[in-house]
Parts: structure tokens; sequence; C-alpha cells
């Protein structure tokens, strides 16, 4: 009887090697953004950001995240090297929350915590994507102090500030002992609007449309050479923005691998 128990075990741990388990972790990393100022730098991460997730995995190659990162956007026509963003003279910054629902394809049989004489490996590169939720706040500074744009309407737009975003991207994962798993990731988030910098389009006529502050007209036009006429172009008239996250995470797996006792 106990040689029968231990062949079911044995058919139980090789079960359990394709089975699901859960997994959480935090995330530490950096966050940055293209959009209308940054427009051709995919590596521009300017700021820190954090995270939590929880994840299961369904087997070794695939498995569902849920995920939550805090970061930091910003952009500067300054810092540019364009005379015509020189002039225009425009800058932000904005917190980042998102909460994501992601799906993972690991490249390899991965499977922290179970036995590695099963097949499964100790490191596999993945790419991932998803859907998501971000909100954010464009902040500028004017005469010392920080301004939220999106009341003024800068371009007499009413957006929100949240929106969906597409997460994808890619990483590798490596079990470091046992449950313990340390995961370095890239991605980018397509965001289903174009104001995470409060700049998409045109500058608006404040005469025919009556700005929403009187800080609205200042806020709109910060060139040097006031040239920003009704009509003409003011962002990049791309339809999103991106941002992005960069992060390293330690996870611990919870695998149950109970077999009979005797």
């Amino acid at each position: 009887m106990r040689i029968i128990l231990l062949i079911v075990c044995l058919f139980l741990q090789i079960f359990i090697a394709s089975a699901q388990t859960w997994e959480i972790g935090v995330s530490t990393g950096a966050s940055g953004y293209m959009g209308d100022i940054n427009s051709l730098k995919p590596q521009n991460f300017t700021d820190p950001a954090f995270g939590a997730l929880v994840k299961r995995n369904f087997n070794g190659y695939w498995s569902a995240k849920l995920n939550f990162l805090r970061g930091k956007i910003q952009g500067d026509d300054a810092k540019s090297s364009n005379a015509y963003q020189n002039d225009r003279n425009l800058s932000f910054r904005s917190d980042l929350n998102e909460f994501s629902l992601q799906v993972e394809l690991n490249f390899f049989n991965y499977l922290p915590g179970l036995l590695s004489g099963f097949g499964a490996k100790r490191v596999t590169p993945y790419i991932f994507t998803g859907v998501a939720g971000v909100t954010f706040n464009p902040v500028t500074d004017y005469n010392g102090s920080p301004i939220e744009l999106q009341p003024l309407q800068t371009e007499a737009v009413k957006y929100n500030k949240y929106a969906l975003s597409v997460p994808y991207g890619a990483g590798i994962k490596f079990n470091v002992s046992g449950n313990l798993n340390l995961i370095g990731e890239i991605g980018y988030r397509t965001a289903f609007t174009d104001y995470l910098d409060d700049l998409s389009g045109r500058y608006p006529d404040f005469i025919a449309n009556p700005p929403a502050s009187d800080l609205s007209p200042n806020l709109s036009d910060r060139s040097f050479s006031q040239s920003g006429t009704p009509g003409i172009q003011r962002g990049d008239f791309r339809k999103r923005d991106t941002y992005m996250f960069t992060t390293i995470s330690l996870t611990y797996t919870f695998v149950s691998t109970k077999c009979p006792m005797f």
C-alpha cells in the first residue's frame, strides 16, 4: 500500500509541475514618457517607480498578473535640441497610478518552487501584454507656483485625468532559490489619450471659446516669440501618448506539494 501511495505521490508531483500556483511580489524601478514633448527617446526613463503584483501561474508557460505601479513622468521643451520646442517653452510633470491585468508567456518551462528534475528551468525570458487603467494629473510651474493644467483647458479641450492603456513588453525571470524569484522587465503603454502632457493639437481661439480661467491663455502660449496664433500647431498631432516602466521585482511563489503522511 505504501508503495502505491509513493507512486501516486510521484505522479502528483509531476501533475503539480503543470498545475496552478500563486505568486506575490513587490517592484521598484523607473518611469518615463513619450509624447508631444519627448517624441524620439523611448529610453527616456526620468523618475523612480514602485509597485506590487499578484500572479496566477497556470503552468510553466502561461501566467495572468494583477499589477499596480506608481511613478512620475515629465517633459520640458527647454531640454530639447529642437529649436521649435525651445521657443514653444512648455513643460509638465505628472504622477501616474496604473492598475493592469496582464498575460505573460514564458519562452521556457518556468516553475519556481518545484523540482527542476521535471524539466523546469531556473531562467526564462518572457513577453507580456494586457489592459490597464491609468490616472494622471499634468502640472507645470508658473510664477514660482505649481499649477494643475487640466482645469485650465489650455487647448479648449476638457479631457479626463484617467485613461485606458495597452501594456506590452518583455523581461527575464530568474529563480533565485526555491520559491524566490528575481524578475527584470521593461514595458511600454499606449494610452488612449493624448493629454498625459496637456498637449495635443492646435492653439485655441479664446475669443470664440472663452477660457476656463484667466490663466488659460498665459499657460496655453508660453512661447518666447508669442507665436501661438489660433489654429497653429501646438502638439505633434499624434493621437496617443506613451508611458513606460522598467522594473525589478522580487516575488514569492506559493506551491502546494503535500503528499499523504504514512
